[in-house]
């Protein structure tokens, strides 16, 4: 970017030709950034009203589904709501082993990156391509400005507290996404930036002199180079190499960049930098206020709650199994949502390194203390989590409970309200319950208004053992179900290895008078019928019934979640559209489905929901209720 003729649409030709300059083309891209950010509001502002009408229509009234629109323009809101979820859901998954992080985006997240790109292309474009002796500067000025433009918007997406998410209350872990999309098109826009300047001054052999007399030009080339850096190694395969090692080059990166900027643009452009920089400033700002206020009390209560110190939280760690440990978390003062996480920082595990963990729980523990503590599951793989179940299962071993001092930086996540739809599908695999167990258990221990009738859970699982601390939650939840008047259905599936199924006398029964589903007590055994692996996938109880029938095992107890009786087991993978389609069809009014596991449970389910509303046509005139969709992924 030259410092004489930035500013023009046409190098120096001037705006007698051109009127329209980059400056303008600047201040329209941030036009229009403001208007998707105010749409994204109208839409929140909406969904609030037509919430609160559900929650008053279901306390005043003895409507039977309140979750059904009932007026005109709230049908036509659910009309438009459909549509827009039928688009944006669908997902292509790529299944080859080794190549599934080259799975897209969904369609609407597709959608949102061609809109982007067509900007982009209207601003690299519009007035530029003029066959004269200025060409190729032109479009190498034009793109400098494109390029630069983008840089605040780079660093906003980035931001964990930032005012994108706030207006639009999205949460940061579903902008990034879009933060990583901005800097791949900025990488091509940088590109042809370079490559037209380096191409007309190649035409003219210029290019030494230019670079000995634009000292700057270098910079560029260096600002271009940590973006493609960037950009590379924040591809999935290389970022799970050294996760921890990825988010501190990342920081690093991400503040040479923006010296390299400073020394390369002109005094007129800085503008768009100061921008990026307050940005992350605000948001570094705003998470050390939230860490200090969270982890320094300046009086700590050690008679009132047990594990209460002055900085940072006394926290538990239990191994369960080989691959999981659960950290209790003393002493938080602070509210939560079932949904959210919070960022985990142990300086005895990890010295320098807080990673983000769902909260496990939506209420305080029990027998812990009188104040809140929080728990978090995490799953061994690499780095901090390894070498945080190698010190719990070596404080086991010894006898004795490990105490460690621990940081939380958080909530984070803005999850959807829970009690406003007539029936939740919770859907997860292994881990993947610390997201919906919580949500489960927020729904049955509501206090105040709420719309929900009936729930189905779902929990898959390769081993047994990786379950055994959520099925043990589950069967406290589902004896609280009896007295909640919310019918309750609860599947798990151990699809390899040893598995805990209850036994009975008589086989398996299916007691649906307490609004809860119950199963038999099989115990812990191998399957003598190998058959069972091929059997179709369960959609219903009876099939599950039937499966168990067909199971014969040995009668051996060998984990507390073998005592549960209000389980069905199955050893087969589930069928996830049938699964869905049960109670979707059974209920009168609005289904929310949530769903937590990996890329392809993800991409399943997403593809399961958007086939089912457009083949039951869903508020287009059928009497078809909608069908909502929250899903979280868990990926490095």
């Amino acid at each position: 970017m030259d410092h004489d003729h930035g500013s023009h649409g046409g190098g120096g030709t001037g705006n007698t030709t051109y009127p329209v300059t980059n400056e303008e083309l600047a201040q329209r891209f941030w036009f229009i950034v403001a208007g998707f950010v105010g749409a994204f509001l109208v839409c929140r502002v909406i969904n609030w009203y037509k919430l609160e009408r559900r929650l008053r229509r279901h306390t005043s009234s003895s409507v039977q589904s309140p979750t059904k629109p009932d007026t005109a323009f709230l049908e036509l809101w659910a009309t438009f709501t459909a549509v827009v979820r039928e688009v944006s859901y669908p997902q292509l998954y790529v299944p080859a082993r080794g190549f599934s992080w080259l799975t897209p985006p969904p369609g609407g997240r597709v959608i949102v990156l061609l809109v982007y790109w067509i900007i982009v292309i209207y601003m690299a474009t519009d007035g530029a391509i003029v066959p004269d002796v200025f060409h190729w500067e032109r479009i190498g000025y034009r793109n400098a400005w494109v390029t630069i433009t983008q840089l605040p918007l780079l660093y906003l997406l980035s931001s964990k507290c930032n005012v994108v998410g706030f207006i639009t209350g999205i949460s940061h872990e579903r902008l990034n996404w879009l933060h990583r999309w901005v800097a791949r098109t900025m990488l091509a826009t940088g590109a042809v930036h370079g490559f037209y300047f380096y191409a007309d001054w190649a035409r003219s052999e210029l290019v030494d002199y230019q670079i000995k007399m634009m000292p700057m030009i270098k910079y560029g080339f260096g600002a271009w180079g940590l973006l493609l850096w960037a950009c590379v190694s924040g591809l999935a395969p290389l970022r799970r190499l050294s996760y921890e090692f990825f988010v501190l080059q990342h920081i690093v990166t991400a503040v040479l960049l923006l010296w390299l900027v400073y020394v390369h643009i002109p005094v007129d452009a800085r503008y768009n930098l100061w921008f990026a920089i307050a940005a992350l400033c605000f948001d570094r700002f705003c998470r050390t206020v939230m860490l200090v206020w969270q982890n320094v009390k300046a009086l700590p209560d050690t008679k009132r709650c047990t594990g209460g110190q002055r900085i940072g939280h006394q926290a538990q760690v239990r191994a369960v199994g080989d691959s999981i440990t659960v950290v209790t978390i003393k002493d938080v003062h602070f509210k939560w949502r079932a949904g959210q996480h919070l960022y985990l920082w142990m300086p005895r595990v990890g010295i320098a390194e807080a990673h983000p963990y769902t909260i496990a729980c939506a209420h305080q523990l029990p027998e812990t203390c009188i104040c809140n503590s929080i728990q978090l599951v995490v799953r061994k793989h690499g780095g901090f989590s390894k070498r945080l179940h190698e010190l719990a299962t070596k404080a086991q071993l010894a006898g004795k409970k490990e105490r460690l001092t621990a940081f939380v930086s958080g909530p984070y996540g803005a999850p959807p309200r829970w009690d406003i739809y007539e029936t939740i599908v919770l859907i997860s695999a292994s881990t993947g319950a610390s997201f919906t167990l919580p949500i489960l258990e927020s729904v049955l221990q509501h206090k105040g208004t709420n719309c929900v009738k009936r729930i189905d859970f779902l929990l898959t699982t390769k081993q047994g053992e990786e379950i055994d601390f959520y099925v043990t939650r589950l069967h406290e939840l589902i004896e609280h179900a009896k007295g909640t008047g919310i019918e309750l259905h609860v599947h798990i599936a151990v699809t390899q290895g040893p598995t805990s199924f209850p036994v009975s006398q008589d086989g398996v029964t299916a007691d649906r008078s307490s609004g809860s589903s119950t199963g038999t007590n099989f115990g812990r055994g191998k399957v003598a019928d190998e058959k069972i692996t091929s059997q179709r996938p369960l959609s219903s109880p009876g099939d599950i019934e039937q499966t168990a029938r067909a199971i014969p095992v040995e009668r051996k107890r060998s984990s507390h979640a073998s005592t549960d009786s209000h389980v069905f087991y199955s050893s087969v993978r589930p069928d996830i559209e049938a699964y869905i389609r049960g109670p979707v069809e059974a209920t009168g009014g609005e289904t929310s489905v949530v769903v937590c596991g990996g890329p392809s449970l993800v991409a399943r389910t997403r593809n399961c929901v958007a086939s089912l509303s457009d083949e039951r046509a869903v508020h287009k005139g059928t009497g078809a209720q909608g069908i909502q969709l929250f899903a979280e992924e868990y990926s490095f």
